[in-house]
């Protein structure tokens, strides 16, 4: 693991086994399946639609964590923790962990899961993706302080680690912060 300096550096990136370590000011995109971490002043942010956004901060720290999750079992299959919750959510705990936060003092805000595809069927991805990072952040002991899941329109998201708000923002309606 490369060394991560304990306080935070302007115009600074640091690679760690699966994921970036956002340590500069201005926003940092969290493409699909993809996690990167941010300390203050950096700021990440992700365009959803039925994939679900897991923001983890721990606001003491002032350390943040989001994952882009498109599909909520990875079955066994091979691919980059973030695309599936079951390897996320996991990978996202040791992260910060290993930034110095613990477990205890970390908090979820998940984000996204609408449905994109109509209103019935089979492709009700967005609820099976808010289901499963439920369930997930339950089984670790993460608290779930806020959620802004649903509905029928993508949203972007900002995940601020030096206040630990999340930032919705849905065309044609009104920005909410959780």
């Amino acid at each position: 693991m490369n060394d991560i300096p304990t306080e935070p550096e302007h115009e600074k990136e640091t690679s760690m086994a699966c994921c970036t370590v956002v340590e500069m000011a201005g926003q940092q995109s969290v493409g699909m399946g993809q996690i990167l971490v941010a300390r203050c002043p950096g700021k990440l942010t992700a365009v959803l639609g039925s994939c679900v956004g897991v923001a983890l901060v721990h606001p003491r720290l002032h350390v943040g964590c989001l994952a882009h999750v498109v599909l909520p079992e990875s079955a066994g299959r091979e691919s980059t923790p973030g695309k599936f919750a079951d390897t996320a959510i996991p990978v996202m705990i040791r992260q910060l962990e290993e930034l110095g936060a613990n477990r205890s003092g970390l908090v979820a805000k998940i984000t996204g899961g609408a449905c994109m595809f109509g209103t019935s069927g089979p492709l009700q991805i967005g609820e099976a993706n808010i289901e499963a990072v439920t369930r997930l952040l339950g089984q670790a002991g993460i608290r779930m302080a806020g959620k802004h899941v649903g509905g029928t329109k993508g949203r972007r998201v900002t995940l601020d680690p030096a206040t630990g708000y999340v930032r919705v923002e849905i065309v044609g309606a009104q920005v909410i912060t959780i």
